[in-house]
């Protein structure tokens, strides 16, 4: 004797068609979430060299930690290729933090209007983060004049 035993989380019934209720319906998001996916890895894996690079530089090579103090920063700011490299580090770990963030709001929020609301809030504060630290990068002045003074360091130019 031999019976059919259904599984219970298969969605198909005797006929072996999807039960109604398992049925995909509504609109396609298209590629958007496997390229999302696809972002997260790729990202990932540059900002591992950005963030170790980052560190190496920072940490490492020259006199260390010691060293780092407005001085360095207005040094290593003065050239363009760790400004791009700063910049890149900040969209890059903004953008995987925000899609890291939008898919936990997707899995966790169970009203529209919630969902909605947080992913305001998200969006909303990853664009004011984003523009304030590319502003921040590009009009970095390593040689400030506050009341006329120059401020002391020894880096800038007489």
């Amino acid at each position: 004797m031999s019976a059919t035993i259904e599984n219970p989380r298969s969605g198909q019934n005797s006929s072996g068609r999807i039960a109604p209720e398992y049925r995909r319906h509504g609109g396609s998001k298209g590629n958007f979430e496997m390229i999302a996916w696809l972002f997260m890895r790729l990202s990932g894996v540059v900002l591992v060299v950005l963030i170790f690079g980052h560190l190496f530089v920072n940490l490492l090579v020259g006199e260390g930690i010691k060293a780092i103090d407005f001085g360095f920063v207005a040094g290593k700011w003065a050239d363009p290729f760790w400004q791009f490299w700063d910049l890149a580090m900040l969209w890059l770990a903004m953008l995987h933090g925000t899609n890291g963030v939008r898919t936990i709001i997707n899995d966790y929020a169970e009203k529209d209007s919630t969902r909605r609301w947080l992913k305001t809030v998200l969006y909303s504060a990853t664009a004011v983060i984003i523009v304030l630290g590319t502003l921040v990068i590009f009009t970095f002045d390593p040689c400030p004049v506050v009341d006329g003074v120059p401020l002391p360091g020894g880096f800038c130019p007489a």
